[in-house]
Order: structure tokens, then sequence, then C-alpha cells
């Protein structure tokens, strides 16, 4: 478990960006940091860890599924995770369209508020 752990926090970070998740970390206190450390082994160092699907493309599904899900606050995050992993404007545009016609106009929308806030900040 400790290596996966170790793989989970370096894949963490690289998508999310360190300064984020030492936040969350530093942040967990006896009752929180059990689930960050099982869900840091489990979907950043199994998931993220499995190099069959590259950072890129699993940003993308990630997208889509938080999206479909309509868990704003992750879409947002994951959606500054997804440029640094090379997801385009145009892709992330793209992205907000399957989500619109699996999910529905309004959680598109949803996406499409989070996506202009993440690109103006990103300076996009």
């Amino acid at each position: 478990m400790d290596d996966m752990f170790e793989a989970g926090l370096e894949k963490r970070k690289a998508t999310l960006g360190a300064e984020y998740v030492d936040s969350v970390f530093e942040n967990a206190d006896e009752f929180s940091r059990p689930f960050q450390e099982a869900m840091t082994a489990w979907c950043w160092g199994f998931g993220w860890g499995d190099e069959a699907i590259d950072a890129k493309t699993r940003s993308m599904m990630n997208l889509a599924m938080i999206g479909a899900l309509g868990k704003m606050h992750e879409w947002e995050l994951h959606c500054r995770g997804a440029i640094g992993n090379g997801v385009t404007k145009e892709e992330l545009r793209a992205i907000v369209h399957v989500i619109g016609i699996y999910c529905g106009v309004p959680q598109a929308m949803e996406c499409l508020r989070s996506a202009r806030k993440v690109l103006e900040e990103e300076g996009l």
C-alpha cells in the first residue's frame, strides 16, 4: 500500500498541483486523513498509475464522468488538471458538448461556466 500511496501522491501532485495536494493533507484531521490516504493510493496510485491510458486521455475521461455526475467543485479542479495534462480549449469545448448530449443542456451549461472561469484564470 505504501508504494501505491507514494505513486499516487506523485500522480496527484502532477495533475492537481503540489500546492493543492499539500494543503489537502495539511488540512486533513484524524477523521478525514484515512480517506485522503486511501483515495490517493487507490484513485491516483492504482487508477492514474495504470500507464495503459495517458494522463491527457484520463483527464478527458474524468471531465466527462465528473460532469455527468454534476460534481462541479471536482469538475473545476480536474479542468485545471486537464489543462496541465495538455487538454486544449477546443477539446474542453468538445467534452462539454458530449456532456450536453448525454447528460442534458443544464449540466453542460454548468460545465461551460466552470470551464470559462478556469480558462480565464489560466489566461487562455
